[in-house]
């Protein structure tokens, strides 16, 4: 299967750029997987969508502000990117200029209340980094750092609060799972009172998940492991919803590719936590997923191949082009479709 079969030609402009004002205000695309049939709708209606024991499945990991802007002794400009904590203090990064940035070579930020030191160049030349300072790391990092937003937005985000779904919990993700800002709490109250079952279940988002694929062919393309929890509460709402004939609904890829990593083959699904490195193309068979909400992905991502898998290429492919002529946004601050 070639990556090239993933194109599709998206004009700049509609690339999100800010958040609109009200997070249930955006637009929802809604994509029947099995006749490829597309209606438009906007995301607060989400609810005439679902039905009675339907069982949402939310990704409550919480985006930490994990960009970091620092200068080296010599005063050049340093950019930290955390991606992952291997201990208390170390980090596996992402730092620019890299080749600036030799073991050894210290970084500091602020008024010198947080110094890290680059430890060792590991895997993608990505660096280990150990970081002093005083008082409660995240405390200091919640004051220094900056949202990790991806390269595409180049605004400024004003406010921090709105790269965070309204459920997020524990700290972990370089990314956000972005399906889950259409979501309000009033909205998603009015889920719960109409019968629709809400499983909360963690994955931390790393940025391998965004990384272009590189290879042509997609079978040849790596994804990168990220760690996920599912306890036995999210479990038990997951297996009754099967058990009783309603649909597993899937807010976002994380969701999806957490469900379809800790799975069994009958998609019983049991409390469990680890790493994954799922990748999800056309071929694959779901396990437990019935339906997805999800943004509108990157031209030949691991994400657009994932939504390809659960509702056909060209079904994926016809829906994005009637969003290009609908002028819908695009990408992490953009507006929703609903896969079903």
């Amino acid at each position: 299967m070639d990556v090239k079969d993933f194109y599709y030609d998206l004009p700049k402009e509609l690339i999100a750029q800010d958040p609109i004002e009200n997070r249930s205000d955006s637009r929802l695309l809604l994509l029947d997987k099995n006749t490829g049939e597309v209606r438009h709708s906007i995301f607060k209606n989400i609810t005439s969508e679902l039905r009675p024991g339907d069982c949402l499945v939310i990704n409550n990991t919480k985006v930490i502000p994990a960009r970091l802007l620092g200068v080296r002794p010599t005063g050049g400009a340093v950019e930290i990117l955390l991606l992952r904590r291997r201990e208390k203090d170390v980090w596996e990064t992402l730092v620019r200029p890299g080749k600036k940035c030799r073991p050894g070579t210290k970084v500091t930020f602020g008024n010198g209340e947080l110094e890290v030191e680059i430890v060792d160049v590991i895997e993608d030349g990505n660096r280990l980094v150990k970081f002093t300072y005083e008082g409660i790391f995240e405390e200091v990092l919640d004051r220094l750092g900056e949202m990790p937003l991806p390269p595409y937005i180049t605004h400024k985000l004003q406010d921090k609060n709105r790269y965070q779904t309204v459920y997020a919990k524990y700290d972990g993700s370089a990314a956000a799972p972005t399906a889950g800002l259409h979501f309000t709490k009033e909205l998603l109250e009015e889920v719960r009172r109409m019968g629709v079952g809400i499983a909360e279940i963690t994955l931390h988002v790393g940025l391998g998940t965004f990384r272009p694929v590189k290879e042509t062919k997609v079978e040849d393309h790596l994804m990168h492991s990220e760690y996920y929890e599912i306890d036995e509460t999210a479990a038990d709402i997951v297996n009754r919803t099967k058990a009783r004939g309603g649909r597993v609904i899937a807010v976002g890829t994380t969701s999806c590719r957490t469900l379809e990593s800790a799975a069994a083959d009958d998609g019983h699904l049991t409390a469990k936590s680890g790493w994954t490195d799922i990748f999800i193309y056309p071929g694959y068979r779901f396990k437990v997923l019935d339906a997805l909400i999800t943004n509108f992905h990157l031209p030949e991502s691991t994400l657009i191949m994932l939504v390809s898998a659960l509702a056909g290429r060209e079904h994926i492919l016809n829906a994005y082009q009637e969003a290009v002529r609908e002028r819908y946004r695009f990408f992490s601050f953009g507006d929703a479709m609903f896969i079903r």
